[in-house]
């Protein structure tokens, strides 16, 4: 007799309540398959969904869970274990994937392949996907999928939990291993990837890399079938906020949009220009699915003429949701307030349209229902940070990876592309042509400054745009008309001095009415503010990352408030104005930098069109007043830009008399991308993996590893699949250096936050205490960070929150934000 009635999947915490594992499986089996339904898997969806805890019948998980969750009793059980000291040690994940591997292995052809496709998704289930090839600096390389594949019944209890299993759902899974569609939808998958890589050889880079990520997003719809309906037993009231895809049709989201567009009347000449490009994107959402780029330079209005685009072909294609995919958190704050204030006007229910995700504080800094939507993903239309993107991709664990089912059938909408990181290009290359080819995904590129991303090499990974697929009609002809400054290049050999820049600032912003100088560093904003300060009585702001976004808001309200009313204005910042912020001043001055970022600059001069053409000033500093050599992307972005610049000087007909128009940015990148070539498929050092390599090559062929493998048993592993997936996901940051957010005291708001958490008991469950501090924080950089904790400036809130505070308010200032240097009276928070 099977034993499948005492045969336990999770325990519910609050009241004992008991889920059995034969509904576990069931329920998981049934969501993994309408997941990957989406990409035309939904049998092998269903099949890693029913075995993926098949382990779990054993005798030894059942007296360890019974353990831990109070089942049996210690002084009384016999069979009671000490649970703390198996935690993570009982083997469930290996015997589903164990009885996959064998019963297709056998098979011959391509049968093995999928094998090992299904095996690694079930094996991983806990861990994030593990190494089919080791590369790990401390050993030497090994086939670690075979040696699970081959690991001793005694620990997996594969024969015990075939013994145990309900038979329902061992006919189940025979059964679906036994479906010829197993095999050829995997094979038909596979076969579309090759004919579509540019070797169109299976062993290539690019196709290896478009298996993986097959994989992955396999992976995806097992891990967010499991996690949900875990999460749904263990509490049944949370799973009544869910979704589940039951969304407001988009014909009335649609027609939200446009009741607001109707409302926007022209108040400048540029707004009919804007009503033009809002058109074309209206037009464009009738064409089929694929790649698109938008190119519109700055101030053309791209965010609501992008949602038009978005919804319409949502609605067109039967598609499941958008995703805008945007660099910074202060734009996705900016252009989700836009958007949710008209997709969820009065009488919608707040967040049941627009889902905001962004790297928070904690995990769980967000109220319950926000945190169960974001983590997978489950709204019509998300605003999420270009690194929350990349994580989904390529990050490691489980929880980015449960995500990327939903970047299937999806518009995906990437603003400012042109911030890519460098060393993502090639892997974010070959993740757009898969999401596109594979998911049936349509991706739009939108930027005033297109990077060329289909002109890299091949090989390694360019994204495939077919011709005609640019949304706007005549790209050069809406650059001409919105066209609304004068680009003055003022290179001096050695340099401008600061002081020479501060007295070009104070007289632009006498002449013009207001002056914008945008630097490249912190460093340098402080002191060209100071300076400025010094010499005119005009008012002078400062902006930077050191201030939290509540102060950044409250200094361009009133930046902003002073440019409507022309009121003389300078303001010294950081780059961190040129992407999306709307300000308009009369002229700017930037420091030498890449050609995207000059471009972004001029989007804050002349926005609105004024009859006058405002100038932008190109100035470079001398090199011992701002120290790149710890930034190459400015330092070589810089040098190109300056080679651009200095041909349109001899030929500006050659660029169509404009520094910052297509021509001269394709040139740009041109030069950019070759000089970062070797750059772009992400490097990795001896320290991290044990060899030089790349990121790129673990995710794809993985010829380093492979050979080494070679070379220490005299034949190549005898697996097809030979990627390193987790050594490759711990390998890789989104950002080079990753900052954490500090809770500072800016104004009586950021004091009395930081207040109440420190009062609270359990300060990290206080989501919405604790998405208003995000308003309030400040992201520091590890070495920065480091010198605080240890001088006790910055403190956790409560131990063991990882939630962190400065605790000493002289060290935030209301000129410069959060410092290392003291200033003022000392006042001590949570004390």
């Amino acid at each position: 007799m099977k034993t499948t009635d005492q045969a336990i999947a999770h325990v519910r915490e609050k009241d004992r309540g008991i889920q059995s594992l034969a509904d576990h499986l069931i329920g998981v089996s049934f969501l993994s398959r309408c997941h990957a339904g989406k990409i035309g898997l939904s049998l092998q969806g269903e099949l890693i969904g029913l075995l993926h805890d098949l382990g779990k019948y054993s005798q030894e998980f059942q007296t360890y869970l019974q353990s831990a969750t109070g089942l049996l009793n210690p002084d009384d059980d016999e069979d009671f274990v000490d649970s703390q000291g198996l935690k993570g040690k009982v083997d469930h994940s290996s015997a589903g994937a164990q009885l996959v591997w064998q019963t297709l292995a056998k098979q011959g052809q391509l049968a093995p392949i999928v094998g090992q496709i299904l095996g690694l998704c079930i094996a991983s289930h806990h861990s994030g996907l593990i190494d089919c090839l080791t590369s790990d600096p401390s050993r030497s390389v090994e086939d670690s999928f075979t040696k699970r594949m081959n690991k001793m019944d005694v620990r997996t209890h594969l024969a015990e939990a075939i013994d145990k299993v309900d038979e329902a759902i061992l006919a189940s899974a025979r059964d679906l291993l036994a479906q010829p569609e197993l095999i050829q939808g995997i094979q038909s998958r596979i076969r579309e990837i090759v004919l579509a890589s540019p070797e169109k050889n299976d062993k290539s880079i690019v196709a290896q890399q478009h298996i993986g990520l097959l994989v992955r997003m396999l992976f995806s719809c097992l891990i967010d079938a499991d996690r949900i309906d875990t999460a749904d037993f263990e509490s049944p009231k949370f799973a009544e906020q869910r979704l589940r895809g039951e969304y407001a049709p988009w014909a009335s989201l649609i027609g939200r949009l446009e009741k607001h567009l109707e409302t926007l009347q022209p108040r400048h000449s540029i707004d009919h220009l804007r009503q033009d490009i809002s058109r074309h994107c209206l037009e464009g959402a009738e064409r089929g699915k694929g790649t698109y780029t938008l190119s519109v330079p700055t101030g053309g209005g791209k965010t609501l003429a992008s949602l038009r685009f978005a919804l319409r072909h949502a609605q067109k294609h039967k598609m499941d949701r958008v995703i805008y995919v945007i660099p910074f958190t202060s734009i996705i704050d900016q252009n989700a307030e836009v958007v949710r204030g008209i997709l969820e006007p009065a009488g919608v229910e707040p967040g049941s349209v627009v889902l905001e995700h962004h790297s928070n504080l904690t995990p769980e800094a967000q109220t319950w229902r926000g945190k169960i939507l974001s983590e997978n993903w489950d709204a019509p239309v998300i605003y999420t940070t270009s690194v929350q993107f990349l994580e989904t991709l390529f990050g490691a664990g489980t929880r980015g990876a449960r995500r990327m089912h939903q970047l299937a059938n999806a518009v995906l909408i990437f603003d400012e592309i042109q911030t890519l990181p460098v060393n993502c290009v090639h892997m974010f290359n070959n993740a757009i042509n898969f999401l596109v080819e594979q998911c049936g995904s349509t991706v739009v590129l939108c930027t005033a400054t297109q990077p060329l991303l289909d002109k890299v090499d091949a090989k390694k990974g360019a994204i495939r745009i077919p011709d005609g697929n640019e949304l706007m009609p005549d790209v050069k002809k809406l650059f001409d008309d919105l066209k609304r400054v004068e680009v003055i290049h003022h290179h001096k050999p050695g340099g401008w001095g600061m002081e020479e820049v501060t007295c070009l600032a104070v007289e632009e912003a006498g002449r013009a009415g207001s002056c914008l100088v945008i630097v490249n560093t912190k460093n340098s904003a402080q002191t060209l503010y100071q300076l400025c300060k010094a010499q005119t009585s005009i008012p002078v702001y400062h902006l930077s990352t050191n201030m939290c976004p509540a102060h950044r808001k409250s200094i361009l309200a009133e930046v902003r408030g002073r440019l409507e009313r022309r009121e003389p204005t300078l303001c010294v910042s950081t780059q961190l104005i040129e992407a999306g912020v709307d300000v308009d001043f009369g002229a700017v001055i930037r420091f030498t930098a890449g050609l995207d970022s000059i471009a972004q600059a001029a989007g804050r001069c002349n926005r609105n069109g004024r009859p006058e053409p405002g100038h932008v000033h190109v100035v470079n500093p001398r090199p011992e007043d701002e120290r790149l050599d710890r930034l190459p992307d400015i330092q070589i972005g810089k040098e190109k830009a300056e080679w651009v610049l200095a041909d349109y000087a001899e030929s500006p007909e050659r660029f169509a008399d404009s520094p910052i128009g297509p021509e001269a940015m394709r040139l740009y990148y041109e030069r950019y991308f070759f000089a970062r070539a070797t750059t772009m498929d992400y490097p990795l050092g001896a320290s991290q993996i044990g060899r030089s390599d790349t990121l790129l090559n673990l995710l794809s062929s993985n010829s380093l590893a492979t050979d080494a493998y070679g070379r220490a048993h005299d034949i190549a592993p005898n697996i097809y699949l030979r990627q390193s997936f987790m050594a490759a996901a711990k390998a890789f940051k989104a950002i080079d250096t990753p900052t954490q957010g500090v809770i500072v005291p800016y104004s009586q708001t950021g004091a009395d936050i930081i207040t109440n958490l420190c009062a609270a008991y359990l300060p990290d469950k206080e989501f919405n205490l604790l998405r208003r501090a995000q308003q309030f924080s400040v992201n520091v950089f590890p070495q920065v960070l480091e010198r605080l904790l240890k001088a006790r400036i910055v403190q956790e809130i409560q131990e063991g929150t990882g939630i962190l505070f400065l605790a000493d308010s002289r060290y935030y200032s209301d000129e410069f934000g959060l410092s290392e240097t003291p200033e003022g009276k000392m006042e001590v928070l949570c004390g």
